[in-house]
């Protein structure tokens, strides 16, 4: 009798196993979405993660901060998923024209705040202010290219294009605000630091790109940057030190953009004409990190399509805004890992470039100038299937 029982409740644990296996939903493919970390992290580093992955998604109100002027309201409203904003959530900076600096900080320059708590009215554009859209940029694999030496940036960097290849990027040399500290073996000119993060590389790493985030696009101020958005005056932090640091080893530790179908005949085929067309002269296929605390960081190579560098990229992608050093022309060159997957976090289709005008990649590749014509050339003179097979190569990726 005993041993019957036994088998009926071993049956039904079973039944109920299946039947819940059946039930839950499957994991995503790792190469399939953006969310999850890099490899090596320690126990401490995972649960930091976690806490930050936390406070990246938590919705301020009014209560615990919000505004009185604001762009949003949480991190993740404009970065869905880990992935690049939609033009619904674009933001709009302001007022700088060249390497003198912006002239309307002390009227709400950089970012405009277009949106307002109760009982407050929301920012306007100053008259003769010129101004460009932003959509926010993907999250993932940012930890890899802050971990880049300025050494490695600055060998890519050809100002007087010396190899006569037509490409000559030059870093966007910015002032440190003064909570930022230089890194080991950081390069200087002129008192000056490169940037590397932002449509402009106008943020120096992520802990000036989160402080800049909390403080110009949620109205939240901290003891790093304590001037309200609307009085301009210093306030009591509505944020922690903690919580920043937090949110900086998330962005740190989110995982890069893992390339998908990468023995495809149509991929490889693609990938040599992205090669032989020159579009890897600025977006560079590897790149490696320098030594890391961070031990899933240290010394990784790793394929962003990237140099970090600004380059000319024609009269139609010229805003007459800029940012730095950088020349209203000039636009840092964005990481192509993870293009596949942006219309995942973009409503289903894609909104590519720095605002997002963009409806397709060939429509991107096609707003290329400057410095990129000869490879825009290039692609316009393909045959109809060598462009689906570089097209498919960057949806790899």
């Amino acid at each position: 009798m005993k041993a019957k029982y036994t088998i009926f409740i071993i049956s039904i644990g079973f039944f109920i196993a299946t039947a819940c296996e059946k039930l839950l939903p499957v994991s995503p493919e790792k190469n399939t979405v953006l969310d999850g970390t890099i490899e090596e992290l320690t126990t401490a580093e995972t649960t930091q993660f976690l806490r930050g992955d936390a406070a990246f998604t938590k919705v301020f109100t009014t209560s615990t901060g919000l505004g009185p002027l604001f762009v949003s309201n949480s991190c993740i409203s404009c970065h869905a998923g880990d992935g690049k904003g939609h033009p619904s959530t674009s933001l709009i900076r302001f007022g700088q024209t060249d390497e003198t600096g912006n002239k309307f900080l002390l009227m709400g320059g950089p970012q405009l705040q277009h949106r307002a708590i109760t009982g407050f009215n929301p920012e306007n554009i100053p008259s003769g202010a010129s101004q460009a859209t932003f959509i926010a940029p993907s999250n993932t694999g940012l930890g890899f290219l802050e971990a880049v030496s300025d050494a490695d940036i600055l060998a890519l960097s050809d100002p007087d294009d010396k190899d006569n290849d037509g490409i000559s990027g030059v870093p966007n040399w910015i002032e440190l605000a003064n909570f930022l500290t230089p890194k080991p073996n950081a390069i200087t000119k002129n008192g000056k630091y490169i940037g590397r993060f932002g449509r402009k590389a106008g943020a120096y790493n992520l802990f000036n790109q989160t402080v800049n985030a909390y403080n110009q696009d949620m109205g939240i101020v901290s003891a790093y940057s304590p001037n309200d958005t609307y009085s301009r005056e210093a306030l009591d932090p509505e944020i922690s030190n903690a919580e920043i640091a937090d949110v900086v080893h998330y962005l740190q530790t989110l995982k890069a953009p893992i390339q998908r179908i990468v023995e495809s005949t149509e991929v490889k085929a693609g990938k040599e004409l992205f090669v032989k067309n020159q579009c890897g002269a600025c977006h560079t296929p590897s790149m490696k990190t320098a030594n890391s605390t961070i031990q899933g960081l240290n010394n990784k190579t790793f394929a962003a399509y990237t140099d970090l560098l600004m380059h000319d990229m024609g009269k139609d992608l010229d805003d007459n805004y800029t940012e730095g050093s950088a020349k209203t022309f000039e636009w840092r060159t964005t990481p192509l890992w993870g293009l596949g997957l942006a219309k995942d976090s973009q409503g289903g289709k894609v909104h590519l470039m720095h605002d997002g005008r963009a409806k397709s990649i060939e429509e991107a590749i096609l707003l290329h100038g400057g410095e990129a014509l000869k490879s825009r050339q290039k692609y316009v003179a393909l045959s109809s299937k060598e462009k689906q097979e570089l097209i498919t190569f960057l949806e790899s990726l």
